[in-house]
C-alpha cells in the first residue's frame, strides 16, 4: 500500500513497499520522488529582466520556489524566456491569470504552465568526410 513521506515543502516522497508472496522475509522498498511544483514558462522577457524582476511579479500571488531566466551560452545573453517555478499549483495558475499579457521589466510577457519537454534525437547523424579508399 503506497504512503508519503514528507521531504522538503515542493516535493514528496512515494514509499511502496512490495512483499514476497511466500512471507519468506524479503521485501522491496521502491521510493519515488513526486514534485509538487507547478513550472510556469515566461515568453517575450525583455533582455534586461533579472530574477528579481520576474520573483517579485510572481511573489504577489504565492510563494516561488525558483525562477530560471535561460541563457545563450555563446552570448551569455537572455535569450528572451524563463521559467519560474511555484510550489502551490492554486497560487501558479493566479499568477498564470493575472502575468499573462502584463509588463515585466518593460515588455508584455506571456506566461502559460510549461509543457514537458519534447524527446530531443539523440546522437546527430553520420554526415562529414568518412575518408577511407575506393572499394571499386
Amino acid at each position: 500500500m503506497p504512503r508519503h513521506a514528507a521531504g522538503c515543502p515542493q516535493d514528496r516522497f512515494l514509499i511502496t513497499t512490495l512483499r514476497d508472496e511466500r512471507d519468506n522475509g524479503v521485501s522491496l522498498v521502491l521510493v519515488r520522488r513526486v514534485s509538487l511544483v507547478t513550472n510556469i514558462y515566461v515568453g517575450n522577457l525583455a533582455f534586461a529582466a533579472t530574477d528579481d524582476d520576474l520573483r517579485s511579479a510572481f511573489e504577489q500571488f504565492g510563494d516561488v520556489s525558483s525562477v530560471n531566466i535561460i541563457m545563450d551560452r555563446e552570448t551569455g545573453r537572455s535569450r528572451g524566456f524563463a521559467f519560474v517555478e511555484m510550489s502551490n499549483s492554486d497560487q501558479a495558475n493566479e499568477a498564470i491569470e493575472n502575468l499573462d499579457g502584463k509588463d515585466i521589466a518593460g515588455r508584455n510577457v506571456r506566461v502559460n504552465e510549461a509543457r514537458p519537454r519534447e524527446p530531443r534525437g539523440g546522437g546527430g547523424g553520420r554526415g562529414g568526410y568518412r575518408g577511407g579508399r575506393d572499394r571499386n
